[in-house]
């Protein structure tokens, strides 16, 4: 029974390990860290490797932070500078920090100089928002994404730092009830949109 016990518990560490690993070496060998993997327009979603893999912060000619490269806040911020001509007042925090709770739906969230939208809004998705997923048990900073297209009931977006063989692009189901649009997936809080 104690050998038993000792087996299980062995196996339970190197799972543990193994998921601790992951997030932090690449263990795609088809893809370098820093490789250009997806683009919209015109912005290009770099290959991070690990989710929690780190190089340096990248910071712009005139001084914004976008964030530690090739994670997702990065990518984000980085379309929104050069796509859309944003800066946030704000320009740090993990992707999680993105959404204020304390924000009503439609109303600016002043951290970000964006309108906050919940996941369940007034306001259907729409092209450039900013959806913004809560931390989970596998990455407790959060998650970031761009919303790339919006149809009757699906939302598609664009990613950076999805893991090692995660997908740059994934699309949600989008329902409507009560007069309230929500994208099909727990971890979504909400989308911000630059007026």
């Amino acid at each position: 029974m104690k050998r038993k016990f000792l087996f299980l518990f062995i196996i339970l560490l190197c799972g543990v390990g193994l998921l601790k690993l992951s997030q932090h070496v690449n263990l795609n060998p088809f893809r370098s860290v820093g490789e250009s993997i997806d683009a919209f327009n015109n912005v290009t979603v770099f290959y991070n490797g690990a989710v929690n893999h780190v190089e340096k912060r990248n910071v712009t000619k005139d001084g914004y932070n976008l964030g530690l490269e090739f994670q997702c806040v990065e990518f984000v911020k980085r379309y929104y500078y050069e796509h859309l001509n944003h800066k946030m007042p704000d320009s740090y925090g993990h992707a999680k920090d993105f959404f204020n709770p304390k924000v009503k739906d439609g109303k600016r969230n002043v951290q970000r100089n964006l309108i906050q939208y919940t996941n369940k809004s007034i306001s259907k998705p729409k092209t450039n928002d900013i959806v913004v997923f809560e931390a989970s048990w596998y990455n407790r900073f959060g998650h970031v994404a761009i919303v790339t297209e919006v149809s009757e009931n699906t939302v598609s977006i664009i990613q950076q730092n999805a893991g090692p063989f995660g997908d740059t692009r994934v699309s949600y189901d989008l329902i409507q009830e009560n007069n309230r649009w929500k994208i099909l997936d727990k971890k979504i809080v909400g989308w911000l949109r630059k007026e």
